[in-house]
């Protein structure tokens, strides 16, 4: 049985980066440490090793003028010194915007991967010892790089809205006629196929002499983007030897829309209902993520109320997803009526509460910078307290009796699909799919935001990282969420439910600010930069579907074909948030 890795777990600290790199690091206006390009490795290195800095929850870059800067936040896995880290951002600038190159820190932080991918499809930053640097969301051969602030896309009308050929105001002519045929998009293909590896070879090769006596010849084989256990069009490109997984691709991008660069076209405001389609099972976390990034960057505090009523909808929140995510994922291992009974029944009677409030079911559109948008109704008290404290232990006593001790459920599920949690530190993965590997980390309880440090509940974890111990973690986190909501429901103030007035236009302070949540799937950051005007300048989301979906390899090689749908759903990916 593996040993639980919690974070509370104090160390000494070692020498502050200053001390160490007095010639190679500097502080910015934020209170960034900027780091030489060219030490970078060796500075993350001693980050890691020596400062315990081992968790990169999140990479991304931004486009300025004179440079393009990569941004790296970072996390300890345990405390150093005598309080709470809030973490370290750490920035590597690239100035040559004609050919941008940062060291890959990859061999530090392998969760940078798909990360480093994303920042090079978006703005053409090489990063010099990547294992696979390509394309991730666009596809091999797309020109330009679509998040720098030069890019215009297909029909541009203007770098920021409302755009001045709306109504009212201006003439309205219509985008096709002022760009007639796309007349400002070019497709050549700087990727040449003919020179291109077969997919087969692009693949590391896996020793699978000890896997099996019979011999096989090693193939490839494509599951998805349509096929029906994929969640969304995604596609996994499997190679295997006889039924034995010996690698995993992960091939994405068929749903990416560009939710970033939208989001840096739309004002602050703009982007709330934005958020909403991004995970859409999780849309009032997505708006609290987003809220509280620009709260900091406004120095805004939100009622008492408002408090409870955020944590009261962020935990009905987990539970219908948990809900709905046990009921595909048992699915998945072929049980078709009962869990997904169990499921969308339960789910949709939390929908309605969010319906009732916010005015929709699921892209909800709720949170405000300084609060909420509306009240709750008279009718929400008596059917929320109902489900809190009657219907939902009792609904998952009775799921709990049916599955946990089904001896179909363990065959399938112990043993299979095992990510250590050293693996699944390193790879920056997150939510249940971490807790299930045995680290006891939740952002809610070590780096509370809101109120949650008011709540008395406790970080389920599991010791063995497998199909088994995922579907355990769910089940135990419905019951803390329970524990949560009867909590904030007896403690529920009267009160305002926003700081200041309603506003459909805000400006925020210049600066930068990181707002991280513990959504069901996982974190949740969103990073955004403030120039001082109406619309962000940088728009960024740490999406935990995109980020979790890099465990998939590690978690399948040397099991069979059949389970690689099992570990799929097991990591509970959303496609909207994955591609965005």
């Amino acid at each position: 049985m593996a040993a639980v890795i919690d974070p509370l777990i104090h160390t000494s600290p070692a020498p502050s980066l200053d001390q160490a790199f007095p010639d190679v690091v500097s502080i910015d206006a934020g209170g960034a440490t900027v780091v030489q390009a060219d030490r970078l490795l060796e500075v993350s290195r001693y980050l890691r090793d020596q400062m315990g800095y081992t968790y990169l929850a999140n990479m991304t870059a931004v486009d300025y003028p004179d440079h393009l800067e990569a941004v790296y936040h970072l996390y300890p896995m345990k405390v150093i010194g005598n309080e709470p880290s809030q973490g370290l951002i750490i920035k590597a600038h690239a100035t040559d915007k004609d050919d941008p190159v940062i060291p890959s820190v990859t061999s530090v932080w392998p969760g940078a991967n798909f990360q480093e991918r994303e920042v090079y499809d978006m703005y053409g930053i090489r990063f010099a010892g990547h294992p696979y640097l390509r394309r991730v969301l666009m596809w091999d051969g797309f020109e330009g790089w679509p998040l720098r602030k030069d890019y215009h896309e297909a029909y541009y009308e203007g770098d920021t809205k409302p755009f001045a050929s709306r109504w009212p105001g201006g003439h309205h002519v219509r985008a096709e006629e002022r760009a007639r045929f796309a007349r400002n998009v070019a497709y050549p293909r700087h990727w040449d196929p003919a020179k291109a590896t077969s997919p087969d070879e692009s693949l590391p090769v896996v020793d699978v002499s000890e896997l099996n006596t019979i011999h096989t010849q090693k193939f490839v084989i494509n599951m998805g983007p349509q096929h029906p256990s994929t969640h969304g069009v995604f596609r996994m490109q499997v190679t295997l030897d006889g039924e034995t997984v010996v690698d995993v691709m992960p091939v994405i991008g068929y749903l990416h829309r560009n939710h970033e660069k939208i989001g840096e076209r739309n004002m602050w405001l703009q982007n709330m209902p934005f958020t909403d389609r991004l995970d859409y099972f999780c849309s009032m976390g997505n708006n609290t993520g987003y809220a509280l990034a620009v709260e900091k960057l406004m120095g805004v505090e939100p009622p008492e109320r408002a408090e409870y009523i955020r944590v009261i909808m962020q935990e009905f929140t987990r539970v219908q997803n948990h809900l709905f995510g046990l009921g595909q994922f048992l699915s998945d291992l072929g049980a078709f009526f009962t869990p997904i009974l169990y499921a969308i029944e339960n789910r949709e009677l939390i929908l309605d509460l969010f319906e009732m409030t916010s005015g929709s079911r699921m892209m909800c559109n709720y949170m405000r910078f300084g609060g909420v948008a509306y009240d709750l109704p008279p009718e929400f008290m008596p059917l929320a307290h109902e489900l809190a404290f009657e219907r939902l232990p009792r609904e998952i006593d009775e799921l709990e009796e049916y599955l946990t001790a089904n001896e179909i459920l363990h065959s399938r599920t112990i043993g299979v699909g095992v990510l250590p949690a050293e693996a699944a530190i390193g790879l920056s993965i997150s939510g249940p799919l971490l807790r299930a590997s045995g680290v006891k980390y939740d952002i809610r309880r070590h780096q509370p935001y809101g109120i949650y440090d008011r709540f008395d509940f406790e970080i389920p974890t599991r010791p063995n990282g497998d199909l088994y111990d995922r579907y355990l973690i769910r089940v135990a986190e419905v019951r803390q969420s329970i524990r949560i909501l009867q909590q904030a429901f007896n403690s529920l103030p009267d009160g305002p439910i926003l700081a200041g007035r309603k506003a459909w236009q805000i400006r925020v302070p210049k600066g930068e600010a990181y707002g991280r949540v513990e959504n069901p799937k996982g974190e949740t950051g969103f990073f955004v930069v403030s120039d001082g005007t109406a619309n962000p300048y940088r728009y960024h989301v740490r999406a935990p579907s995109f980020v979790n979906i890099q465990a998939l390899r590690e978690m399948s090689i040397g099991f069979k074909i059949a389970d690689i749908v099992a570990n799929l759903g097991s990591i509970d990916i959303v496609l909207g948030e994955l591609d965005r």
